[in-house]
């Protein structure tokens, strides 16, 4: 009942405080149309994360957030075929272009062991046969990742950032999608720990023996929100906890790095006692808190994010990454670029090794979007 009426008082405060932007409105609401009983075959909503028959185990989880707006984006969205001509009916299927399924797969294939979710914050459906997706399908050949919906009220309800998500600072957002992601990174940490991962990384290597509580710098000024890992109780939850109230505290609708790298950066500040990050790399400065330098996670910096395609760099970035757990891919930057698959480059390279069924499934592009 509780959950029931949750989701009764977010159709009508959403409504409310979106009315000077329609297009969030219908992405974190329910968008499938009536007509869905005349389709051959039945969508199926995916699970809800709080409700699914076993929930991430605390500590033990990796987590990617999906925070799109397909209702939006005609390109992803199918349109139901007995719609009427003057109406905007859509079902938001589940999709991964190739680029994020090579993210979700490469953890997936190196941490056998580990249960690897995608949550998508806009509703979506699934068709009874996958197969018509191939990318989709390679994804889901791995029994250990899960597909799951996230909604943000009932999965803010109980947390210290409920009151905060109702207010409704959130979507008056420059940058709703990617501050939507910032928030529930730091509220997914709060509730399961474990691990967390952009959609534009590949990883490399298995982090499922790396010690708990750590992230990584991405500069000599910032360290990365892209990867970060918590303890789902003592030492790792209170940083998850001083992130939350960092977060609240500091959001910044006009400010896209703020929320995100901002947020961590800040807090481990404090906890190590310095601003300056090299100084961060010291453990027990840090309380035990483990902080890599850029080499682990970021070897590549933003402003070379062109070096992961192009051929004559192959050689060079794939040295540089030798080492490294994760690429991150900087798709702020990177996300418009596509290019064939068999194409030289260090992207491909790392593809074909780290995520082989979905470079396998590909047949063209290797894109983002």
């Amino acid at each position: 009942m509780f959950y029931l009426l949750l989701v009764a008082w977010e159709l009508i405060w959403l409504t409310f405080v979106t009315e000077c932007s329609p297009d969030n409105l219908y992405c974190y609401v329910d968008t499938l149309a009536a007509q869905v009983e005349d389709l051959r075959e039945k969508p199926k909503k995916l699970g809800d994360i709080l409700l699914a028959d076993a929930l991430p185990i605390a500590g033990h989880s990796i987590f990617f957030h999906e925070t799109s707006c397909p209702s939006t984006i005609k390109s992803i969205t199918k349109k139901l075929p007995t719609a009427e001509p003057h109406m905007e009916n859509y079902v938001n299927y589940v999709e991964l272009t190739a680029r994020q399924a090579c993210s979700v797969e490469s953890a997936a294939f190196h941490n056998p062991k580990t249960n690897v979710y995608v949550l998508y914050a806009s509703p979506r459906y699934q068709l009874p046969n996958i197969t018509a997706d191939p990318i989709l399908s390679a994804v889901l050949s791995y029994k250990n990742v899960h597909l799951r919906n996230v909604n943000m009220w009932t999965y803010a309800a109980t947390t210290p950032m409920y009151k905060w998500l109702k207010d409704g600072e959130l979507f008056k957002s420059s940058y709703v999608f990617s501050h939507t992601s910032d928030f529930l990174r730091y509220l997914t940490l709060w509730r399961w720990g474990g691990t967390y991962l952009d959609m534009d990384t590949i990883m490399l290597r298995s982090i499922e023996d790396m010690p708990p509580n750590f992230v990584g710098a991405e500069s000599t000024r910032s360290l990365g929100a892209g990867v970060m890992n918590f303890a789902p109780d003592g030492f790792g939850h209170e940083i998850a906890e001083s992130c939350l109230s960092d977060f609240e505290r500091n959001f910044k609708g006009n400010n896209w790095s703020n929320n995100g790298p901002g947020v961590i950066t800040r807090v481990m500040k404090i906890v190590c006692d310095t601003e300056t990050i090299a100084l961060m790399f010291d453990s027990e400065r840090c309380k035990g808190f483990h902080i890599f330098d850029r080499n682990i996670f970021y070897a590549i910096s933003w402003e070379e994010w062109r070096d992961f395609f192009e051929p004559k760099k192959m050689k060079t970035i794939l040295e540089r990454t030798n080492h490294s757990y994760i690429a991150h891919m900087w798709n702020k930057v990177s996300a418009d670029f596509a290019f064939k698959v068999g194409t030289k480059n260090a992207f491909t390279a790392m593809a074909r090794n780290n995520c082989p069924r979905v470079y396998a499934a590909v047949t063209d592009y290797f894109s983002y979007f």
